[in-house]
């Protein structure tokens, strides 16, 4: 497996003789003025035992090495949407978004775009002189901030949009950028703008708007809940100019604001460590959420005897090995206002950490210090799950699911060569305990099955092969139904993530075959992003649409060394399309 993610802070905590877990309260609240500012605060507070803080030698050491997130200060960001001239905005940067043909100048070296010409205009032709002495040509990635007198502004930023700008990628990267820039000169006023919005559609300046919000929230939130000191970051406001006003960019923004927030989420889920984090706290952190909307939300947590009444024996064979016992999480939403026209199933895999069991992760490239990140289905599952309470769609019933546990390695572990029976009451002959996150998906499956769901999306760090295949940056989605394919990827496209379809080779299936049970868990080297699928396949009802999204690659991020909340994002995007 080639997993990615991990988890939320906790703490465990000694009551005399009695140890009980208490997690990190995340919060991301919305303050309103009277202007239309949104405001996102996002608060990390952990919370306190009744008895203080004391290093846990249980069974469950939740705060193994004393660690604690510390509580940190919110950002608070407030976001306006104004149409005013570019050359009267006052504040510190005033960021512009230019594609390459937007730099394009005449034979004396001015602008032909009429927002460059009216800006360098009121410089003198210093935009025009310094962009050229920058070597700045607009391309994607590219950005140049320049201290320029003549405007309300301190500074002009030039943000590189590549040939062309149209995708929510493009424009959240936007977002992104200005908050580098934000925090490269700790501006607390910005001002962000496209060079060239007259062809956009009305639907299309509030799609911009939305990706260019929810870039500078994501782009200037840093996760230093575990460094002994952190710098705050300065920006307070950002004005969107140009793109429209009015209660419908309102309403895209709180959208942004809800989505961003579940990013978040998800992210500080897969940071935490596998000493704060473990399966006990996953389940904590679900509650919390339908505690939090328990208007629309119930929560139901499976212990292991529960899960054993369920014959859930491929699950808890990858749970048996570790002194965390495993917690299966559900969580239901029911819409307000009536009855769901569609049922809907995420699962997310859970493992809080892979240590690989007895065919433990040895060598150069085996990742076994990221194992922390194993959990990054589950993280996108129940960041989908915060975002879908604060949105509240109708229509729609959706269930979120997470077999929460370790792999780990002891006397009571699986080893090679066992045979576990999952709930379905299909054999699985293990020859290998690495390939532990499609053992514990297969009885989460089957269970999602049975709550008479029509659509299963389920999300994995499943394989090194989907990361080979793909790269860090995109996803791999198997199914075997077309339409379904089409939703998602429709949804991919709107959120601004990543996924390629890769093929269910049926024949691939004869390497899956074992001597003395129905199948192995793992079929080898070729084809192993393709053989995973096709060993999920085997616990989902027929009648049920299907789709796996192996998201190794992308959920975290090589040169930030953080989570990147992937999945969250297209998973809402998904849920609310099936809602209208």
């Amino acid at each position: 497996m080639a997993a990615i993610v991990v988890s939320v802070a906790s703490t465990l905590v000694a009551s005399s003789s009695r140890y009980s877990s208490s997690s990190t309260s995340i919060l991301f609240t919305k303050l309103r003025s009277s202007s239309p500012f949104l405001r996102f605060s996002l608060a990390v507070t952990p919370f306190c035992s009744r008895k203080g803080r004391l290093m846990a030698h249980t069974l469950a050491q939740a705060n193994l090495g004393l660690t604690y997130p510390a509580g940190i200060e919110a950002p608070k960001i407030s976001f306006a949407a104004k149409d005013i001239d570019v050359t009267e905005w006052k504040g510190d940067i005033l960021a512009v978004g230019v594609t390459e043909k937007d730099l394009a100048k005449d034979e004396n070296s001015k602008f032909h775009n009429s927002i460059l010409k009216k800006l360098d205009s009121q410089l003198g032709g210093l935009l025009a002189e310094a962009s050229s002495e920058e070597d700045f040509t607009g391309k994607a990635g590219q950005s140049t901030v320049l201290r320029l007198p003549g405007l309300g502004s301190k500074r002009v930023g030039l943000i590189g949009l590549g040939q062309s700008a149209s995708t929510p990628a493009a424009f959240r990267g936007l977002g992104e950028a200005v908050a580098a820039a934000a925090k490269s000169t700790q501006a607390s006023d910005v001002a962000i703008v496209l060079a060239s919005s007259e062809g956009l559609s009305a639907e299309s300046k509030l799609n911009s708007a939305t990706a260019i919000a929810s870039g500078t929230v994501l782009g200037l939130y840093e996760d230093n809940r575990y460094k002994s000191e952190s710098k705050k970051p300065a920006l307070k406001s950002v004005d969107i100019l140009g793109l429209g006003t009015g209660p419908e960019l309102e309403k895209k923004l709180k959208f942004a604001e809800d989505v961003s927030s579940a990013v978040i989420f998800g992210r500080e889920l897969v940071n935490s460590p596998a000493n704060v984090l473990t399966p006990a706290v996953l389940a904590e952190e679900a509650s919390k959420i339908a505690s939090l909307y328990s208007d629309v939300f119930s929560a139901k947590i499976l212990n292991a005897e529960q899960c054993k009444e369920l014959k859930m024996g491929s699950y808890l064979g990858v749970a048996a090995a570790s002194a965390n016992p495993p917690h299966f999480i559900h969580l239901c939403y029911k819409p307000p206002g009536g009855p769901a026209k569609v049922k809907l199933a995420l699962v997310g895999k859970g493992l809080t950490f892979d240590s690989g069991g007895y065919n433990i992760k040895t060598g150069p490239g085996c990742s076994i210090e990221l194992m922390k990140f194993d959990m990054g289905g589950s993280a996108a599952v129940l960041g989908a799950a915060k975002a879908i309470g604060q949105i509240k769609p109708s229509g729609v019933e959706v269930h979120f699911i997470v077999a929460a546990c370790e792999n780990m390695i002891s006397g009571t572990g699986m080893r090679p060569g066992d045979i576990l029976t999952a709930s379905n009451g299909k054999t699985i002959e293990v020859n290998n305990t690495d390939a532990e996150g499609r053992l514990t998906l297969a009885d989460a499956l089957v269970y999602a099955c049975n709550q008479g769901v029509e659509k299963i999306v389920d999300l994995a760090t499943l394989t090194g092969a989907c990361v080979v295949a793909l790269g860090p940056s995109i996803a791999g989605i198997f199914t075997p139904s077309d339409d379904l394919a089409k939703e998602v990827i429709a949804a991919s496209e709107a959120s601004g993530e990543k996924l390629w379809r890769l093929p269910l080779e049926e024949s691939y299936w004869e390497s899956m075959k074992s001597g003395v049970a129905d199948m192995v868990n793992t079929g080898g080297r070729p084809g192993g992003a393709i053989t995973a699928a096709l060993f999920l396949k085997q616990f989902v009802d027929e009648k049920v649409q299907w789709m796996h999204i192996d998201l190794a690659g992308p959920v975290w991020n090589d040169k930030k060394r953080a989570a990147t909340g992937f999945g969250i994002s297209t998973l809402v995007e998904w849920v609310l399309k099936n809602s209208s």
